[in-house]
């Protein structure tokens, strides 16, 4: 079992820094496994909401891989879907999650935004408010959002379940950085995400950031001011929320 480097508490979060983005993603797959099958020692059906993004790939894959979970047992959504793109766009979110995960494991129920519904907004709540969220597998954005609440939309008191916003160019740039789009033109300006609340409802949070382009933002989630100018520093209050990192995003963000 791969063992952190450094394990260290900033509020109510749990951070546990590993060498390599590998060992990183292992290690939060295999929290999060062990989680699901303890919760459904005591549930017939757990429900799941999932961040698709290039920074979830390890974790994904060792979900997908991982011979020990009962999915017929488990609902999943997501957090975030562009508005705008078409149906088949390899760069929805859907997409990116059935291709990764959903479509090898297949979840009892898989639920996805629609963004091109009139009423996705209504739809999507209902379905997410029917019973309560059991874990949320997310990441976080070099301006330090969590779904797609940047800094300029987010609320930590957000009375929406989900909501249409404006995506920021950091955001954008973000997406073309990982190599989703060509380029910045090509990224949507608007899409849905979950709100803050919705997200911190959650019962367990599993946080993965690798890499050296989300240093800042961890820096700023884990040392700065409990803020929306960093959306992701909200995470330090939850009761039940592990960070994994690895070296290069952690950096010298504490002792």
């Amino acid at each position: 079992m791969n063992q952190p480097i450094k394990t260290v508490q900033v509020d109510s979060l749990r951070v546990h820094v590993y060498p390599t983005r590998q060992e990183m993603g292992a290690s939060a797959g295999r929290a999060i496994t062990e989680k699901i099958n303890e919760l459904l020692s005591d549930k017939p059906v757990i429900r799941m909401i999932f961040a698709a993004a290039p920074s979830q790939n390890e974790v994904l894959a060792y979900l997908a891989a991982s011979p020990d979970v009962d999915w017929s047992r488990i609902d999943v959504f997501h957090m975030d879907e562009y508005v705008g793109l078409p149906e088949n766009a390899p760069q929805r979110f859907g997409t990116f999650l059935r291709e990764h995960l959903f479509d090898q494991v297949k979840p009892r129920t898989v639920n996805l935004i629609d963004s091109s519904a009139n009423e996705a907004e209504r739809d999507y709540a209902k379905l997410l408010t029917a019973a309560p969220i059991d874990i949320i597998c997310l990441g976080i954005g070099e301006n330090g959002h969590i779904a797609f609440n940047d800094p300029p939309v987010a609320d930590f008191n957000d009375p929406a379940v989900i909501k249409r916003v404006q995506l920021d160019d950091v955001c954008r740039q973000q997406q073309v950085n990982d190599g989703c789009f060509p380029a910045l033109n090509d990224v949507p300006q608007e899409a849905l995400t979950l709100t803050i609340p919705t997200l911190m409802a959650g019962a367990n949070l599993f946080c993965v950031v690798p890499g050296p382009t989300k240093r800042d933002a961890v820096r700023q989630m884990l040392t700065g001011p409990i803020i929306t100018d960093c959306p992701a520093s909200i995470l330090r209050t939850h009761p039940n929320c592990t960070l994994y990192v690895d070296e290069a995003s952690f950096g010298n963000a504490l002792p």
